[in-house]
Order: structure tokens, then sequence, then C-alpha cells
């Protein structure tokens, strides 16, 4: 029978309440003060007006998810991404929220102090220590800056310590609840969201496996829990620390490509299928193009890879000098190179070596696999040749030219072999934008590629291409795509060179998978880096320890006022103190215990152990890898290891005073 009348009773820690309202309050208050981009805003709010406009790029610092958290503030302030960020400094116009756009970091920022009030209890350690951990953290000036911008770093330390706290929370929690569950698969998506956010946040989640894995190898050892009890464990672990974070960060990235879906600045990197799937750009061209490349058809090959830029099979009416700067001879003959720039002297056409004929024949003959063809330059109707003549650049590869008969004995060579790289069957059709091809010269074996080596002035800059001989392995070098493609009607040059300006259309559905465009990004990603200058305010890690390094965020012109991101030397000095501290005591008592004197008890031992885990091993991980890092370096980067070592100190002196004195 129901019971009147209903009650309801609820613990409230004031402590935990106020030190979180005083967190809020320093970290949003006068949020919108400066009114002009400060510092490394001027990098991200580019990625945030490019959201708003929903246009592509590449941004080889990490992953999405922190310029979509970012890219939200601003959306939900109404931000419309018409604001031109070109200079610390400059004034936001009235028509700019920027609290919005500030407020989602400095909210992450304020919740990191009540998080580690909590991530202390967790750790087995009192209320006050708590409180001392929850104080450094609030009074830290580094993150009060760092939290107050939009910048990632606030984002990044909030995910890391949700993680934390909410597996300690699983992992404390009584064996026989069901809903303690629930805080393992919200470790899973904070670990995603840590990654997400930052790759730097990768080091936190290892560490996280770790910790988890060590758990799971003495679960399986005690005696007291039942077979199916370790089994549900272990698999729910698995699949909330591995299988969740691996499925958001795709889930990610899956947002990423949904919302920006319009060619913008970066499209040169990609591949031209991937290009192709955004609208405007590249899709404009080659909306409506044939599918198959047939014999007759007209093309432009781009080179596969992206470095050092994009650029298109090219030839011109300028021949190879006879000699070279260095003495040696050449052929003499038409230049082929690779220009990156759209250029009419980008068109060749697909020749049946055995016909005449340059266009389309009806029904078309498609090119497939292994099909031997040749190449007409489509304006000076030159065939693609190679020989055994040393290339201008790399005279360990051969000179690739539009033949031009001399009559000094030197035959065509003109005869090439289509090989598809990624096709699905032998008899593979080569298709438009899709296919990856390498084109193997018949007489020498030898197969076309770019160098990327620019040409001296008698070939206007433009980057060489050479045949090179048994290449070692597969190379980006070597494949070649069809990106634009029409199928050729005029046998005669003057109407041929018409006609590269009329495009055919045929309606083709040329669609790539989120897979493909996931995997080329993530690869660019990883791999494309953009050239790093020294910055006036980088730092080397040993110079964060000592804190002898800060930067100088924002100067107003007219007042003089000052922003810099500085720590507080105080806290500063007392986490360095309490690292150096764990270490000599850890030391000492591993000693003793080998030598049989167990200084403290299991349960005090086992605690003492389980803080140097997470919060030495925190700091450890989360520094050591930028030791070995050849990156433009900033103090900033230091605040995710910096929080570790706040969670130390206080844990560590209730320590000493527990158990020593």
């Amino acid at each position: 029978m129901l019971q009147l009348p209903l009650l309801v009773t609820a613990q409230l820690d004031l402590v935990l309440v106020l030190v979180s309202l005083l967190s809020l309050w320093t970290r949003l208050s006068r949020l919108s003060y400066p009114s002009s981009v400060v510092f490394d805003e001027v990098y991200y709010g580019q990625f945030v007006s490019l959201y708003m406009k929903r246009i592509f790029f590449v941004d080889d610092s990490g992953p999405p998810l922190g310029h979509m958290i970012l890219a939200l503030g601003a959306y939900l302030g109404g931000f419309d991404g018409n604001f031109v960020w070109n200079r610390i400094g400059a004034d936001y116009p009235c028509s700019v929220s920027v609290w919005s756009l500030r407020l989602l970091p400095a909210l992450c920022g304020a919740l990191c102090v009540p998080l580690v009030y909590l991530l202390t209890l967790e750790l087995g350690f009192s209320h006050l220590s708590a409180l001392g951990a929850a104080l450094l953290l609030l009074l830290e000036n580094s993150l009060i800056v760092q939290s107050r911008f939009m910048l990632l770093e606030s984002l990044l330390i909030f995910f890391v310590l949700l993680a934390f706290f909410s597996y300690l929370r699983f992992h404390n929690a009584h064996s026989r609840s069901w809903s303690r569950y629930s805080w393992l698969l919200l470790s899973g998506v904070s670990c995603a969201a840590a990654v997400g956010v930052k790759y730097m946040g990768l080091f936190s989640y290892l560490l996280l496996l770790g910790v988890a894995s060590v758990h799971s190898w003495n679960l399986i050892g005690d005696q007291a829990v039942s077979h199916l009890s370790v089994f549900i464990q272990c698999v729910c672990k698995v699949l909330c620390l591995l299988v969740v974070p691996v499925l958001l960060y795709v889930f990610w990235f899956y947002i990423h490509l949904s919302v920006l879906n319009r060619s913008g600045p970066h499209d040169q990197l990609m591949s031209s299928a991937f290009q192709a799937s955004l609208q405007g750009g590249l899709s404009r061209i080659t909306q409506g193009q044939p599918l198959e490349v047939v014999y007759g058809s007209q093309v432009t090959l781009r080179s596969s890879a992206s470095q050092p830029v994009s650029c298109w099979l090219h030839s011109h009416k300028a021949n190879y000098p006879i000699r070279y700067e260095n003495g040696r001879g050449s052929s003499h003959q038409q230049q082929v190179t690779c220009y990156p720039f759209k250029d009419v002297n980008n068109w060749w056409i697909i020749k049946d070596s055995g016909r005449q004929e340059l266009v389309v024949d009806t029904p078309p003959r498609p090119v497939r696999h292994g099909d031997v063809i040749q190449l007409v330059h489509g304006m000076t109707s030159r065939l693609l040749n190679s020989h055994d003549v040393a290339a201008p650049m790399s005279p360990h590869a051969q000179e690739v030219s539009g033949y031009i008969d001399f009559n000094v004995s030197m035959a065509a060579q003109n005869l090439w072999r289509v090989d598809i790289n990624n096709r699905e069957a032998e008899s593979e059709v080569w298709k438009t934008i899709l296919s990856e091809v390498r084109l193997v010269h018949i007489n020498t074996s030898a197969v076309l590629k770019l160098s990327g080596v620019p040409l001296p002035d008698w070939g206007f800059g433009q980057l060489e291409v050479v045949a090179e001989k048994l290449p070692k392995g597969h190379s980006s070098s070597l494949s070649w795509t069809v990106e634009e493609h029409r199928y050729g009607t005029s046998q005669g040059r003057k109407e041929r060179e018409a006609e590269l300006h009329s495009p055919t259309h045929i309606d083709v559905d040329r669609k790539i998978s989120f897979w493909s465009k996931f995997m080329e990004l993530q690869w660019k990603m990883l791999t494309v880096k953009q050239e790093e200058s020294e910055h006036k305010y980088s730092s080397a890690p040993l110079e964060w320890i000592t804190m002898n390094t800060n930067i100088a965020y924002w100067l107003h012109a007219s007042t003089n006022a000052q922003i810099h991101l500085i720590g507080n030397p105080v806290s500063w000095g007392v986490a360095n103190l309490s690292l150096l501290a764990y270490q000599l005591l850890a030391t000492v008592y591993m000693l003793r215990r080998r030598r049989g004197l167990k200084d403290l008890t299991d349960g005090a031992w086992q605690q003492f152990v389980s803080l140097g885990v997470v919060c030495v091993g925190g700091w450890m991980m989360n520094f050591l890898p930028f030791l070995l890092m050849d990156k433009t370096l900033f103090l900033y980067h230091y605040l995710p290891a910096l929080c570790y070592l706040y969670l130390l100190s206080p844990a560590l002196l209730e320590h000493v005073y527990t158990h020593l004195f």
C-alpha cells in the first residue's frame, strides 16, 4: 500500500557546491571581455566560420569534435560565419556574440574543478584533500585564461577527468549494482570525446585502458567471484572501453563529413573522387561526365600524390634543351610536365594503338585493365613517349616527352599499358575519378611517375614527370586518376581544339562511400603536415616544468592592457615538489618492502599505488611524449599533465600526515 506522506531524502555536499559556484564565476564572468580576437582564436575561428558555411577543410592538428563543439557554441549565438579571422586583436563586430563563442570551453573549464573534487574522493582520499585539489585548479590562472577563450584545452581536460572519474566510480561501486555499468559506458564515451577533441587525449585513454586491464586481470584471479560475473564484467569493459570509443570516433567524422559538404580551400589535398563528392568546385566540372574511359576519350590525368602540390599531366609547345647546365644531353623533344593549375594543355586523348581514329566509336569501346594504349596530347597532337634518355632533374629515371620525329634514328616508343591499382576484377573497366591507374611503358617496363622536382626556367618551374623502372612498392606518385572526361567526336585538329571547351554530358551517379572518405581524410590528417615555422612564444617541454616561459595572448592597442598565459608560481612549485616527493617516497617504500619491512597496510599500499598510477602515470603520459616530438610546442600543451599533479599534491600530503606522522 502507498504510504503517505511521500518523502525524499537527499545529501548535499555544500563544499562541492561552493567550489562549483566559484569555478563558474571565475570562468564565466565578463566572458565577452576582451571583445576582440585573442591568440589562437584567430586559428580556430577560421574553422568555425567554415562550419557555419558548411565548407570542407582539413586540419592536421587533430580530429573534428573540438571544432564541432566550438561551432555549436557559435551556432547557438547566431553566428553566420561572415567574420574575417585575419589577425589577433581584431575587434568583433556587434553582430557576433562573443559570449556564445567562448561559452562551451568556459563551461567545460568550470566543470573541471568539481570533477577533480569528486575524482579525489574516488581515489579514496578525504574531503579535505578533495577540497585542496579543487582549490589548486580553481586558483590556477593558466587554466582560467585557457578556459575563457575559444580554445580546446579546457574541453580536452574536462573529458579526460570525466573519463577517469566515471571509470573509478564504476570500479568502486558495489559489484551487484547493474546501474554501475552506466558509469563504465560514460567513461568510454568520455574517452572517445577526449581523443576526438585532440589526439593528446590518446595518452590518457591508453593510461585508462592500462588501469582497466590490471583491474580485469586481478578480477580474473579472484576466486570469490563467479565465472559468469567475471565474463560479464570483462565483456562489458571491452564493449564500453574499446568498441564504443572506436564507433564514436568514427561517428565524429560522420557528422563532420555530413555537415561539410561544400567545396573549400583544402580540396586539392584530397583525391578526385573525394572532391567530386563535394558541392561546387570539381563537382561542378565533373557533373554528368561519362563514367567509363573509352578509346577516343578526352581526359585530364591528375597525379594521386598530394605533395608537394596537386597537379595534372601536361605538355606544351616547348622542347627540352639540347644540353642541360651540367652538360648532359636530352632528346630535345617536347616537354611533358605536371602542372598545378587547370589548363587546356592538360587534355589528353586515349588512342587505340592499332587505329588512327581519335573519336569515340558507336558503341563506345571501354579501356580495361591490361590494355595497351597511346596517349595523344590534345593541343599539340604529340604522343606520350619515353626512352632510354636520362630525365632532366632525376637522371636515375627516364625522360618522358611528346614524341617528335627528328629523323635521327630515335624511334617512337609510345605504347603504355593500363594497370588499375584498385580494380575489383582482372577485366575491370577504367573509370573516371574512381580508378587509380599506373601507366607502364611497354618498351622499358618503366612506370609514369611524378618526381615532384621543379624544373628550371626552361621548364617554367613546372614539376618533373619521369618514367621509373622497378619502383619500390606502391606509391601515390606512380598513380594517376582521370578527373575531367568527355567523349571526343572531332577527328580534325582545329575542330578537336574547339571541342575541348564543349564537354559531353551524360548523367552518371558516382558517389564515394563514407568509409572511403573517412579513411582518406584520416590518412591525410596523419600524413599531410603544414609547414611549421618557429613562433616567438614557442617553448621546449623542460621549460614548462620550471615555468620559464609564457605566452602573450592579447594586447590592447591604446590602454596597454594585456592577457598572458602564465602559471601560478606557488601551485606550480607545489606540484613539482609533490611529483618529486612521491617518487622518492615510492622508492623508499619499495626498497623496504623488498627487505620485508612493510610500513603500510595492504589497503594503504594499494591506495598509494593507485594514486601514483593515475596521477604520476597521467603526468608522464601527457608530458614525456612531447620530448620526442618535432613540432612547435607551447605552454598550454602542459596543462593536461599539470592537472594530474594538482590531483597528486593534496592526496600525497594526506598520505604523509596519516601514515608517516
